[in-house]
């Protein structure tokens, strides 16, 4: 059975509905498991969120994609793990609910990678969620953007 989790895509407990698979992440040993039509963007984000950012791949392993649940707090709208459209990374270093757990001069890097990669970051959240990358994009446009990041078109 399906249903929508909070940004509209399809979200499903039986991953083969919609199409859930397991991606490493270059230059990591991390694997994310996500939508395969938006792995691309969620990936391609979690590589550069690690050179970039911080390493994903040290310490705990605590970096997670798909998961059929519910927003925390929440007993009616799905979280966009559900749809295997959302990431946390490093999520231990970066609890819910914790505000500025990231060098303020990596918070606007952050926010590129995201525009980028056409995610929402949960650190812009009224409740912070700094581990939290959301994909903010339709279908068409997840299609659009994916096309030009592969063209090396700049955004």
């Amino acid at each position: 059975m399906t249903t929508n989790s909070q940004n509209g895509w399809i979200a499903s407990k039986v991953r083969a509905e919609i199409d859930i698979d397991s991606f490493l992440v270059p230059g990591t040993s991390i694997k994310l498991t996500c939508n395969k039509v938006v792995a691309p963007l969620l990936v391609g984000f979690a590589a550069e969120f690690h050179d970039l950012i911080e390493p994903i791949d040290e310490g705990s392993l605590d970096d997670w994609g798909y998961c059929y649940r519910e927003i925390r707090g929440s007993s009616t709208a799905l979280s966009n793990h559900a749809s295997g459209t959302a990431i946390d990374l490093n999520a231990t270093k970066h609890p819910l609910g914790k505000a500025g757990t990231f060098p303020l001069g990596k918070v606007p890097m952050i926010r590129a990678l995201a525009k980028k990669y056409g995610l929402r970051w949960g650190g812009d959240f009224r409740r912070p969620d700094e581990m939290h990358f959301e994909i903010a994009l339709s279908q068409a446009k997840v299609a659009q953007l994916i096309g030009s990041l592969n063209k090396g078109d700049k955004q």
